[in-house]
């Protein structure tokens, strides 16, 4: 798999947008302390709670990260509201996952973030076009790629990779920190990843299969040697159509499928009638960006969560998961970073 780095071409903020945006700087501008870093630290906005996990995996106490959107919020329609203007206007850096994922708050960093500040879309630089996935939640025609890189554990090393570049460019006395950082969490990334392997042994290659809410395991799937045979939510988010659901039922039944899932955030109508049709357990726990437990807890990280979706997946088809299951998740570096509930 190549992992070189995409060039993309900034986008111009709407007219409209930016108006807003100025009228959002104004209302906000009056802002608490608590909203600005302290002296010498570097003010870092994150989206969804993979990203910001990253970060401060790297950044470590380098740094002020305050994580925008919600966890359990739907991050593919999530609109920043006004009071996101001060942060990004305030940002020495913004790290999005790119890949069209966030539009509305890319635009409204470009409209406000000032002139110092640093946008980077992770997924976007990483990922050449040539190895776009496009789907049924994400088809090709409408230009929107598959953008969850984060649950393949060798994009989400990438992910820090650039982090961490872009963190010595701004910070060069940090270095030595961000160097020990990012080898820590590189370690525990290829420590889960290792583990994974070992324990999908446990489900035959022909049996690794997901049929999923929403189709978050794209790339993982690629490296990992699985295979999706469907999502069920479309790309406008709505439920799929009976033809589609009955096509579902058919693929479930005739690859004797034994659990399907879904998530936790999103109940799905569809799954469980796939499930109640083909006898599949629904199993709806998996999570796409909500960190298990809660802010400071050791599984409420990016390696928390992944390990997480990976136990549930392989116990769901039937295997075993010891190796994961014994894997320490608590961040190398304590993370207090902001997730927003």
């Amino acid at each position: 798999m190549s992992l070189s780095r995409a060039s993309h071409a900034s986008r111009a903020p709407r007219a409209a947008l930016a108006a807003a945006a100025v009228l959002a700087l104004s209302l906000t501008a009056c802002g608490t302390d608590s909203d600005v870093a302290e002296d010498g630290e570097l003010r870092i906005v994150t989206t969804v709670a993979p990203i910001t996990s990253i970060t401060a995996a790297v950044a470590g106490d380098r740094a002020t990260i305050e994580g925008l959107v919600p966890e359990g919020t739907n991050s593919h329609t999530f609109e920043p509201p006004p009071s996101a203007s001060a942060l990004l206007e305030r940002a020495d850096l913004v790290l999005v996952n790119g890949l069209r994922l966030e539009e509305p708050t890319v635009e409204l960093a470009e409209a406000t973030m000032s002139e110092d500040g640093r946008l980077v879309e992770l997924g976007t630089e990483v990922l050449p076009e040539s190895d776009y996935l496009y789907d049924f939640s994400f088809p090709e025609e409408d230009g929107k790629p598959n953008p969850h890189l984060w649950t393949d554990p060798t994009w989400a090393i990438r992910y820090a990779e650039l982090v961490h570049e872009n963190l010595v460019d701004l910070d060069p006395e940090g270095e030595a920190t961000y160097d020990a950082n990012l080898a820590s969490f590189e370690e525990q990334a290829t420590e889960l990843s290792d583990a994974l392997r070992a324990d999908q042994e446990s489900v035959p290659a022909d049996e690794r299969v997901l049929l999923t809410y929403h189709d978050a395991y794209a790339y993982f799937a690629e490296t990992y040697d699985w295979q999706v045979i469907g999502a069920i939510q479309p790309e406008d988010f709505a439920e799929p159509t009976p033809k589609e659901v009955a096509r579902l039922i058919d693929q479930v039944r005739e690859q004797e499928v034994p659990t399907i899932f879904g998530s936790e955030v999103f109940p799905s109508d569809a799954l469980e009638e796939i499930g109640r049709a083909t006898g599949a357990r629904y199993e709806d726990t998996l999570r796409d960006d909500d960190l298990p437990g809660a802010p400071g807890d050791p599984e409420h990280s990016w390696l928390g969560l992944m390990r997480s979706n990976y136990v549930t997946m392989l116990t769901g088809l039937g295997g075993s998961a010891p190796t994961l299951e014994a894997l320490d998740v608590t961040p190398a570096v304590p993370d207090e970073a902001t997730y927003p509930q």
